[in-house]
This record gives structure tokens, C-alpha cells and sequence, in this order.
């Protein structure tokens, strides 16, 4: 079952897109590059690319020390490249979020994988759900600011950022550009139910991806954050909706779908260059 703030946790019932040994070999070893969904559909591979990722952290005022992973592109051609902020769904920081992060330096970003539960990951819906409850908004929001600015600074960073998130962090990716200025917002399936009021700070185009068949996340929902947007004079939205259920992009999830799930990362991409630059 799914609501807005996640799916269980199960295996995919459709089939997954997969590598030859050979193929796995090379990738594990650093020496060759696959698609993306092939990473994210194997834990090995996945974790493989997240190791790659250099861990960070951050002081806040207060004493808070909140960690995330830095993936930079191998090449930076006059040293500077946009910067994309994750958020990782209700399970917390896991490797397939890192994984992300690892593909998009490749793809010439600056990719800051977050993580909002300080080191935790839940493995059972109920776990995550814990893990979930148990976060301080405030301190998210706080952790969140902090990055989009420790990003801003970064010395090779052209001072873009983007924020992108998944279901849980599809929500805090809206949250956060809320809460400080940021160039692009992209949201998978995340809670957008917010007033006119309230996307009144908003600064940045928002690209939102979304399921025809996701029963929490739904038409109703997003109809009326579009709607909102539009009452808040928020004109640059674009919403894509794919017959699929909440979680398609996640290939660990039963309800993930490959083909909806590489339109829509096609469609974030172009969207992250169109907004950010190269």
C-alpha cells in the first residue's frame, strides 16, 4: 500500500533491466559506465557507484553536524558546473539515492545526496514510517538551507542549484525551495498540497513527475497545487503525468516501471541543463 509519504518495501514484479558479469566486472572496478537503471536495479552495482561519493558535513547553528555525499564530474571543464541538491524517499539515504548522485556527475553536475536522518535507513515500512516521525521539521528545513547555500560556496560550484527528491523528498524538494531561493525544483510524487500563500516565497520553475494510479499523490492533489501556482502567479510548472503508480521511478519498489521511470529521468535531465546550464 502506498500513501504520500511512501510504498512498502518489496522486490519489483516486473522484470528488471540487468548486466552481463563482464559488464558488472567493469563497473564495480571503475572501468566502465552502465545505464542507470541497470545501477539502481542491482543493490551491488548501486552501492558500488555510492562509494564512489565523498562524504561531507555541515555545522548549523546549535551544534548540529548533518552529513550528505558529494559526487563531482570527473571532468570540469573551466573548473565550475551547477549544482543539484537529493532527497532521498522515507527510507533515508540509501545507495540507490547515492547512485543517483554518482550519475548525475557524470552527466557534468555537482550531485549532493542529503541526509536528513543522520545515518539511518529503515528497511520495513514501519521502520521508515519511525524514521519519518521522528524528523524535526524545523531542523530538516534548517539541514536543507544549509546545503543549497554550502553548494552555492562551493569552489566549483556557478552558484545554480537545483533541489530534487523522491516521494518523501519529492515534498521537502518543494519545502526547501520554500524556504531559500533555488533555481529548479524537481519533484517525484511528493506531497504538493500547498495554498497560494504559501507558494509565495517559490523563485524557481518546478518540474513535477506524477502517477495516474498513485491513490495518495493524486489528480485531486496535484490539480490543486496547479491551481495554487496559478493563484500565486507561479507560471513555470510543468506537470507530467505517466500510468504508473507511486514509487515508478524506484526499481527496488513492486511498482516500479522502466520505461516510465527512464521518460521521466530524461525529462529531469533536460530539465536540470535547460535550467541550470552545462
Amino acid at each position: 500500500m502506498c500513501d504520500q509519504y511512501g510504498c512498502g518495501h518489496s522486490n519489483s514484479d516486473k522484470p528488471l533491466p540487468t548486466a552481463s558479469i563482464e559488464q558488472r566486472r567493469a563497473f564495480i572496478k571503475g572501468l566502465a559506465a552502465l545505464p542507470l537503471a541497470v545501477v539502481l536495479a542491482d543493490a551491488t552495482l548501486a552501492q558500488a557507484a555510492g562509494e564512489r561519493l565523498q562524504k561531507v558535513s555541515l555545522a548549523l547553528p546549535g551544534g548540529q553536524n548533518p552529513s550528505a555525499y558529494l559526487a563531482l564530474p570527473s571532468e570540469l571543464g573551466d573548473g565550475k558546473a551547477p549544482t543539484v541538491v537529493l532527497i532521498h524517499e522515507w527510507w533515508g539515504l540509501n545507495d540507490q539515492v547515492k547512485a543517483v548522485a554518482a550519475e548525475l556527475a557524470e552527466l557534468g553536475f555537482i550531485a549532493l545526496a542529503v541526509d536528513l536522518y543522520n545515518g539511518k535507513v529503515g528497511t520495513t515500512r514501519e521502520e521508515a514510517n519511525a524514521l519519518r516521525m521522528a524528523l524535526d521539521p524545523a531542523l530538516a528545513t534548517q539541514t536543507l538551507v544549509g546545503w543549497i547555500d554550502w553548494l552555492r560556496q562551493h569552489p566549483n560550484s556557478t552558484g545554480k542549484v537545483a533541489t530534487l527528491g523522491w516521494c518523501f523528498g519529492g515534498g521537502w524538494s518543494l519545502n526547501a525551495s520554500l524556504a531559500t531561493p533555488v533555481d529548479a525544483t524537481v519533484i517525484y510524487y511528493g506531497n504538493v498540497a500547498r495554498s497560494a500563500q504559501e507558494l509565495a516565497p517559490l523563485a524557481s520553475p518546478v518540474l513535477g513527475h506524477f502517477g495516474t494510479l498513485d491513490r495518495s499523490i493524486d489528480e485531486a492533489m496535484v490539480g490543486g497545487f496547479e491551481r495554487a501556482m496559478a493563484e500565486a502567479g507561479k507560471t513555470d510548472l510543468t506537470v507530467h503525468w505517466y500510468t504508473a503508480d507511486h514509487a515508478f521511478a524506484n526499481p527496488t519498489g513492486a511498482r516500479y516501471d522502466e520505461d516510465d521511470a527512464a521518460l521521466a529521468w530524461s525529462r529531469t535531465v533536460a530539465f536540470l541543463h535547460k535550467t541550470l546550464g552545462s
